[in-house]
């Protein structure tokens, strides 16, 4: 992932934000290996939303399938979730709002995380900042 790439990923789902009128958000992308390459915390986040979006982001980048589906396997499988969260070190939210990001030959380039509104609308303002990038999303 470029940092260029994230930038623009970020922003856009920033813009995306805005014109939908969602609350303060905090918005993370990560590369393939789960590295932060780019964070921004609107004003007005409360504390721990960053720790919150990169949770989502890490746990899919990590288990490779999206923070919705985590959040699905979740309630079949409670006790893999747990394990699999103390294996991440506890940096795995299993909630929409983490998307994984891919280029058009599928090759995985990161995740995004976001966090501040509905799970559905911080996942909704990640597919978004994605496709500005030209990317596909993996929800």
């Amino acid at each position: 992932m470029k940092l260029e790439q994230a930038e623009t990923i970020v922003q856009a789902a920033r813009r995306h934000a805005r014109a939908n009128n969602l609350k303060p958000l905090t918005i993370v992308v990560l590369d393939d290996r789960g590295a932060v390459r780019c964070l921004i915390n609107e004003d007005g986040t409360s504390l721990h939303r960053a720790d919150i979006a990169i949770g989502k982001a890490y746990g899919a980048v990590s288990l490779g399938i999206s923070s919705r589906k985590l959040g699905e396997r979740a309630e079949k499988q409670a006790y893999f979730i747990a394990a699999a969260a103390q294996a991440a070190g506890g940096k795995l939210v299993p909630v929409a709002g983490g998307v994984l990001i891919r280029d058009a030959d599928g090759t995985l380039l990161g995740a995004i995380g976001i966090s501040g509104d509905t799970s559905e609308n911080d996942e909704a303002a990640c597919c978004a900042g994605i496709a500005a990038a030209g990317l596909v999303a993996e929800t």
